[in-house]
């Protein structure tokens, strides 16, 4: 397949099938060890947990609570384990944001404006920061979904 007629061609797949080019694709991508690491999160602004998912979420779901954000332990859980196999380093480099230069990151892969527009005070900056990561991507899903519970495939 030439590249150039590439866009059309995906624009007419289905959902299914480009999930499925796109795991062929980042599958490739490892197999030829092209896929970039993300940097690892900043000694001022290090996870909080020590390097554990379900502590992550536990702190995530204390400060949404405080701030009103809905959400489930499950919800969450799900969510992240479908999107970053719980790597808080994980990129994704080969969707159209992406090719836009926005690529998504961490546990839930938010894109940079995502994080930026529904950060939680009270958490890092850093987007690769678990806590922070997991508790702005539930704040943009309870404010575009009602809640990252009711998220059940890539938003």
């Amino acid at each position: 397949m030439q590249i150039t007629a590439m866009p059309k061609k995906f624009a007419r797949m289905t959902k299914t099938t480009k999930i499925s080019l796109g795991m062929v694709a980042a599958g490739a991508a490892v197999m030829a060890g092209t896929v970039v690491s993300a940097p690892a999160a900043s000694a001022a602004t290090p996870a909080r947990s020590g390097g554990n998912v379900d502590a992550w979420i536990n702190q995530s779901l204390q400060i949404m609570r405080e701030k009103g954000i809905p959400g489930t332990y499950e919800g969450i859980r799900k969510n992240l384990m479908r999107e970053s196999s719980g790597n808080p380093n994980a990129i994704n480099n080969w969707d159209s944001n992406a090719a836009k230069g926005i690529p998504s990151k961490g546990l839930l892969q938010v894109i940079d404006p995502t994080f930026k527009t529904y950060h939680v005070s009270g958490t890092s900056q850093n987007i690769y920061d678990p806590v922070a990561n997991i508790t702005a991507a539930c704040n943009y899903a309870a404010h575009r979904y009602g809640s990252i519970d009711n998220v059940n495939s890539a938003y």
